[in-house]
């Protein structure tokens, strides 16, 4: 199996794997909550390579913890890997609202003049749990105390909105950052799913998983729309419009408009021909 997808290191294995692999242990896990803020490395081992990224407040159920790092999965994908355990807690209260800025800060005191104490960074799409608001401040909980985030710049979890090109369009300009997830630094699979979570859709993180999951395939003839989705060997961008490609590529190191037919040719001529064009429909679970 995927090692991504795959809920298990040989040593321990999460319960719904019994009788399916060999294991020295099974256990359901204890969900934490990124606390680390503006996000986490998801690495592939110990001390290993980045996967990918998880947002302050995104939820990983920890499995193990050997060595000072966290085995398990994200519960918004079922992404598996290691997070260092200093970037996790074991928070009871559940996320209420996501960041739908690009990015926010969260200060220790509801005054946009505040100087004194932290000003925590917060990424589009990270989570929080807000406990009170009113139309300036909003109050969430944070660690080691609670914190003041704009209210304008959070959405109720449960508010999707409803073109996820506009996200996507919200972070034009974002350093490309290989295994980003983050509007600090994003690669062209962390773009989709950004702005797919945003509209409620369901979506892996990486661009292979994406292509066998997202979407209806389109023939290739298909006359491409803004929301549809065009893949190559290890890429993936929005279509914009008819004529523009909206995506994070390491050509121009950011998030960026490229005419779309330049684009095509553009890659192909590196020897990566388009391989899927797929269309979403929005309010339904994709994956």
């Amino acid at each position: 199996m995927d090692r991504r997808q795959f809920r298990s290191n040989g040593t321990v294995a999460h319960s719904s794997l019994k009788g399916q692999v060999t294991a020295e242990r099974f256990t359901d896990g204890q969900v934490h909550r990124v606390v680390c803020p503006p996000r986490a490395a998801l690495c592939k081992s110990p001390f290993g390579d980045r996967d990918r990224e998880l947002l302050w407040g995104q939820s990983f159920n920890v499995l193990e913890t050997v060595k000072g790092w966290a085995f398990g999965y994200a519960l918004h994908d079922g992404y598996t890997g290691y997070v260092d355990a200093r970037m996790l807690s074991p928070l009871d209260d559940r996320a209420t609202h996501r960041v739908s800025a690009r990015q926010t800060m969260a200060l220790a005191a509801p005054d946009f003049k505040a100087t004194r104490g932290e000003h925590v960074p917060l990424s589009l799409g990270s989570e929080v749990r807000v406990t009170s608001t009113d139309d300036k401040w909003s109050t969430i909980t944070g660690v080691p105390h609670d914190l003041f985030v704009p209210t304008r710049h959070l959405t109720p979890l449960d508010a999707n909105d409803s073109d996820p090109v506009t996200v996507a369009e919200g972070l034009l300009g974002t350093p490309y950052v290989w295994g980003g997830n983050s509007a600090f630094g994003i690669d062209c699979s962390g773009l989709v799913q950004i702005a797919c979570r945003a509209c409620g859709i369901s979506c892996p993180g990486d661009s292979d998983q994406q292509m066998a999951q997202l979407g209806t395939t389109l023939d290739p003839k298909t006359p491409p729309q803004r929301g549809d989705l065009l893949y190559w060997k290890g890429h993936v961008g929005w279509v914009s419009d008819p004529d523009t490609l909206l995506h994070a590529n390491a050509h121009s190191m950011s998030v960026t408009y490229e005419p779309l037919q330049g684009a095509i040719r553009r890659i192909a001529e590196h020897g990566d021909p388009v391989l899927r064009h797929a269309r979403l429909t929005l309010g339904r679970k994709d994956v």
